[in-house]
């Protein structure tokens, strides 16, 4: 089903560090790397190096004076909390400007590829920061890389872009983007505000011409419950809108091993939403695809599995879930980390769901989230809200 696919890396990006015991530790990313390497998917799509977006491509979504304050935290290390920087959440640290540009920069390649028709997919996993705001950091995103490659495509040319979070925490920082913005339609799945930070993301913000959409699901949803929900929300709003390009955020925080929230798919539910986005690509985007990491806490047995997946997926040659990971990735894990890897590519799980279109049921908590999402939004799109 794919054709070129390229994959955005450079080793710096592991430089993107808040520092010893921060959640988002640039471990997981290259393990991710060494993994999908390991097990020769990088063998099937193009390495492709980037640059650090400039000061212009940041201010596509960054206030100036942000920027700015940013360099100069990045130049001293010392806080500066007017733009977000020394919480808990986003510590300082010197080189943070340079950093989170490179991270930007990587979308953008990854933007600039497929819109210039280079490659039909291009994957970031080392991105997805979607929680940074114009004027301020927040939940470990300073800036906001996604946004910033969808605000580059409006100003290239393309007409409408269509953005699928599946982070288990609301893409907050992309939604505040384009609000107002009907040329950008954002799907957001996750645990639902009222137990998750960061507190946003009810089905009642529906933007402009509902073109926000938010499925807040319930704490405890697992794999059956959120592919339901997945499909009775994201391929037809996709259909109807029928976007230039397809922008997805891949946080595998969903979940169940994930410290930092409470959802509980497996890795084999989250390579069914994997294999399924990119089906919609190709049907509703022309196979124009664009997709990056996100969060993901559980930094051994969860992530570089996951991305694994995805850019095997991506690249049209799925591992199988049978597939043994390698001994030396597994002697790699216990040097960097002490920890033992996964022996294999699956949590043994065969998800399945069913179509909301056979029945509804309204004293289920699932059931109503969708529901709750379909009657604010897809009255704007002519879609009936009921199953």
């Amino acid at each position: 089903m794919s054709q070129a696919v390229r994959v955005v890396w450079d080793d710096a990006l592991i430089s993107y560090d808040f520092g010893p015991g921060h959640p988002l530790a640039p471990i997981r990313v290259e393990l991710t790397m060494a993994l999908a390497r390991g097990l020769g998917v990088l063998d099937a799509v193009e390495i492709t190096g980037c640059a650090p977006a400039t000061d212009e491509e940041l201010a596509l979504v960054h206030n100036r004076d942000y920027i700015d304050g940013v360099k100069g935290v990045s130049a001293t290390g010392r806080p500066n909390l007017r733009w977000g920087l020394g919480t808990p959440d986003n510590p300082a640290f010197a080189g943070v400007h340079e950093a989170s540009a490179l991270v930007a920069g990587a979308t953008l390649e990854a933007a600039r590829a497929v819109w210039t028709g280079e490659t039909e997919h291009a994957l970031n996993v080392a991105g997805g920061l979607h929680h940074a705001m114009p004027f301020s950091a927040s939940g470990f995103c300073v800036y906001n890389d996604p946004a910033i490659a969808i605000a580059w495509l409006l100003a290239q040319g393309a007409t409408k872009v269509a953005y699928v979070d599946v982070d288990v925490h609301h893409g907050d920082g992309v939604q505040a983007a384009f609000y107002d913005d009907p040329r950008v339609l954002t799907i957001s799945l996750h645990e639902s505000p009222t137990t998750l930070f960061p507190g946003t993301g009810f089905p009642r913000e529906t933007g402009a011409e509902g073109t926000a959409v938010n499925v807040a699901l319930p704490a405890g949803c697992g794999d059956g419950g959120w592919l339901r929900a997945f499909h009775a929300v994201v391929p037809p709003l996709l259909r109807e809108f029928a976007p230039d390009v397809l922008v997805t955020q891949q946080g595998c925080d969903s979940h169940a091993l994930d410290p930092l929230a409470h959802l509980m798919l497996s890795l084999d539910g989250q390579r069914a939403a994997y294999a399924e986005l990119h089906r919609l690509a190709h049907e509703t985007a022309g196979g124009r695809w664009i997709a990056t990491g996100g969060g993901g806490y559980e930094l051994v047995q969860v992530v570089p599995r996951a991305w694994t997946h995805l850019i095997a997926e991506a690249a049209g040659s799925p591992v199988d879930p049978a597939t043994h990971t390698p001994q030396d990735w597994r002697d790699l894990v216990k040097q960097r980390t002490g920890e033992t890897a996964p022996l294999t590519m699956t949590d043994g799980r065969h998800p399945a769901y069913q179509d909301i279109a056979r029945g509804y049921d309204p004293a289920d908590a699932i059931d109503r989230a969708i529901l709750a999402c379909r009657n604010a939004v897809f009255p704007f799109h002519g879609l009936d809200p009921m199953p």
